[in-house]
């Protein structure tokens, strides 16, 4: 049976996040030929319409408040629910990330429904769609069907490969909120975290540990990233000494990714960190201790000393590059 689904699209820095393009395509994968609709919320957000149109979107339904600028629990609420209620969906899906992590649980409770967390990826199409999410830190996986009610899942960012970009055609409306009420407004936020590729979507990550030794030693490693257009990380350990900020830290406590490429530069490979790593398509180990815990879920491993490797791997890309 056909579904209207409405997917949760986000922005930051003023560009549309690529989950939110890789959330079209799981509900376009889940609508059996229904309607997915994109909603947008901001203080100044429309004019992001056409592109989720391009990428799958059959609509796109906008609210716009200045106390939407900012994200708060509150006033997503509200916004989201005066959509759900005018749309009438069978199905929602939201990026697995800080914001729908916290809004989600939120509104299943408000709709009495449930809600399949983390998805990975999906088996089938429509009524016969099947979602695997991890399980116990990534080391297993669970396969749920959802046999009744409203369909609600979350994606987990770089896992479900967004439609490809086409000139489409498609309603961009807006609705309007009173938001009312908030626990919570923001008035300016302070970014620790360095600018560029957002961690959690980078399809090259270049990570620390406490091998790199120092604040001075993500240097190279910044270096590299930034040639191959990814992403710096850092194991806690290297968070706790205090070389980076905990914004960067991957891990069970940390973010959980999935890149394309992930390079682990002085990383004993702790438990707690293959947690948030393990899934990643491709794992490049650098570290002297032949051994180190992180080889066993590498592809490739490279004993040695990560200051005269990270720089040998950057003098070598630059060549091909």
């Amino acid at each position: 049976m056909s579904k209207k689904v409405l997917v949760l699209a986000e922005t930051r820095e003023g560009a549309l996040r690529n989950v939110s393009f890789e959330a079209i395509a799981a509900a376009k994968q889940v609508s059996d030929g229904g309607e997915v609709v994109a909603v947008l919320l901001g203080d100044a957000v429309s004019e992001f319409g056409a592109e989720l149109i391009n990428y799958g979107a059959d609509r796109v339904v906008t609210v716009e408040h200045p106390h939407l600028k900012h994200y708060t629990s509150d006033g997503y609420g509200q916004a989201l629910m005066a959509v759900v209620e005018q749309e009438s969906p069978e199905a929602l899906v939201f990026g697995h990330t800080a914001v729908g992590k916290d809004l989600s649980p939120k509104i299943a409770t408000k709709l009495q429904s449930g809600l399949i967390s983390d998805v990975t990826a999906i088996e089938g199409e429509g009524d016969d769609a099947v979602f695997v999410r991890p399980i116990f830190s990534g080391k297993a996986f669970e396969k749920v069907k959802n046999k009744d009610g409203l369909l609600f899942f979350t994606v987990r960012p770089n896992n479900i490969a967004p439609l490809a970009k086409e000139e489409r055609s498609g309603d961009v409306s807006s609705l309007s909120v009173d938001i009312t009420n908030l626990r919570t407004i923001i008035k300016n936020v302070v970014r620790k975290s360095a600018e560029g590729v957002d961690l959690s979507e980078a399809k090259v990550i270049i990570a620390g540990g406490r091998g790199v030794k120092s604040a001075d030693g993500f240097a190279p490693l910044q270096e590299l990233a930034n040639l191959l257009g990814g992403a710096v990380g850092a194991s806690r350990g290297a968070c706790d000494a205090d070389y980076v900020d905990y914004s960067l830290q991957i891990g069970q406590t940390g973010k959980v990714v999935t890149p394309d490429l992930y390079i682990a530069a002085g990383i004993s490979g702790a438990i707690q960190h293959l947690a948030g790593m393990s899934n990643s398509k491709v794992i490049v180990a650098i570290n002297k201790d032949p051994e180190a815990n992180i080889f066993k879920v590498a592809d490739y491993g490279i004993v040695g000393d990560l200051f005269e490797v990270i720089p040998m791997l950057t003098e070598e890309f630059k060549k091909v590059m």
